[in-house]
């Protein structure tokens, strides 16, 4: 199975990204679907806007697909979907699922998988809010 990686505009669907890693072999997809929150440290948010240098980011994500199917041999597909520019809240910033034949190590690859993201996938934010826009830190 391909494992597939996007950088997009566009709104992510989760149930594409589970259609995407479904076939006979597989009985388990876990997700990771990382959502715009409406509230930050009591601050009203509107939303975020993110900012990456694609042509790297989307190696990085192939990156951590085959680290995450290097590490766990059981793992059979990785999608990892990232959206660019103004993401309201309530909506999925990154989507990203982990697919084997059983359900024991897909929880620990995503987690693997979504921690590298955050690591080292050039990807920024900045949130806009009741006290103006700033640029998000990961520390």
């Amino acid at each position: 199975m391909d494992d597939y990686v996007e950088i997009t505009t566009r709104p992510i669907r989760a149930d594409e990204i589970v259609g995407r890693l479904a076939s006979p072999k597989i009985g388990a997809v876990a997700t990771f679907v990382g959502i715009v929150r409406g509230i930050e440290a009591d601050e009203r948010i509107d939303h975020l806007e993110y900012e990456a240098y694609q042509e790297m980011a989307i190696a990085e994500l192939r990156r951590i697909c085959s680290e995450v199917k290097a590490r766990w041999r059981t793992i059979q597909g990785v999608a990892i979907v990232h959206r660019i520019g103004s993401v309201p809240v309530g909506e999925a910033a990154v989507v990203i699922g982990v697919a084997a034949a059983h359900r024991p190590e897909v929880f620990d690859a995503l987690r693997y998988a979504i921690d590298g993201l955050k690591e080292t996938v050039p990807i920024w934010k900045k949130e806009f809010g009741e006290k103006g826009g700033r640029w998000i830190s990961e520390d």
